[in-house]
């Protein structure tokens, strides 16, 4: 475990942590020797994924649409009654996952408005109401976004607009909150989380050889709340195999 001898356990808010790359976090946190708090809108899986986990460690599901204020401000109200009177760390990880949209005459606004929501808003939501939480004002955040910050498919508005705006975000929190509290961000590329197998081509096409995984993400998110990461704040990290450095033309 991170920290000094004699310290409480430290303990880790994970949203989105119910399921793939949430999940993954979740569990490595566990290893890592915090108690872990998944905040999940999906109440049944993350009760399963809790009950998973328990046996590995102090977990806790808080039901919580991190897109809606009032329900993440209710969330850190009542951690101190659950037994969890301070926070160490935030990991956003939440999202609405499919990029894919309308065409941009057919923009569903309400839609639109959902996704930055839950994807973007939520990041401040959750450093606002976690903040009087942090032990002794100090901690740290990390935000998970993806390398749709830097490329699009056609018809991704919304998605890529809030995780673009999750990366300068980031830097904002930085800069904010510092020194006390330090936030970095994470934009993962293919991660596989379902259970349809990959080809070799799938692999191949990466140049480090393989398509990602969530413990891939998780191991970074481990290192960049850890104290080994003291000197390290408004950044993003990129974990894409190398895909975004590869030059791709339709031959």
């Amino acid at each position: 475990m991170n920290g000094h001898p004699g310290d409480e356990k430290k303990a880790a808010v994970v949203s989105g942590g119910a399921r793939g790359i949430g999940r993954a976090i979740a569990r490595r946190l566990l290893e890592d020797g915090y108690s872990v708090l998944i905040f999940d809108i999906d109440r049944k899986t993350g009760m399963k994924t809790v009950s998973e986990l328990q046996s590995e460690g102090d977990a806790a599901f808080c039901h919580v649409d991190v897109g809606d204020e009032e329900s993440v401000k209710a969330a850190f109200e009542q951690l101190p009654g659950r037994g969890y009177g301070h926070i160490d760390f935030v990991v956003n990880n939440a999202g609405i996952s499919d990029p894919h949209g309308d065409p941009i005459g057919k923009i569903d606004i309400a839609m639109w408005n959902r996704v930055l929501a839950v994807n973007l808003t939520s990041v401040v939501l959750t450093a606002k109401h976690a903040y009087p939480l942090f032990r002794r004002g100090r901690g740290a955040i990390v935000n998970i976004s993806s390398t749709r910050f830097l490329q699009s498919e056609k018809n991704t508005f919304a998605y890529t607009a809030s995780k673009g705006g999750m990366v300068s975000l980031t830097h904002a929190l930085a800069v904010s909150l510092g020194p006390n509290i330090r936030a970095n961000c994470i934009s993962p590329g293919w991660i596989h989380t379902h259970d349809e197998p990959l080809s070799a081509e799938d692999h191949a096409q990466h140049p480090a050889g393989l398509v990602g995984e969530p413990r891939d993400i998780a191991s970074l998110v481990s290192w960049l709340l850890s104290d080994e990461s003291r000197f390290v704040t408004g950044q993003n990290f990129i974990v894409d195999g190398g895909m975004t450095r590869k030059m791709i033309y339709v031959e």
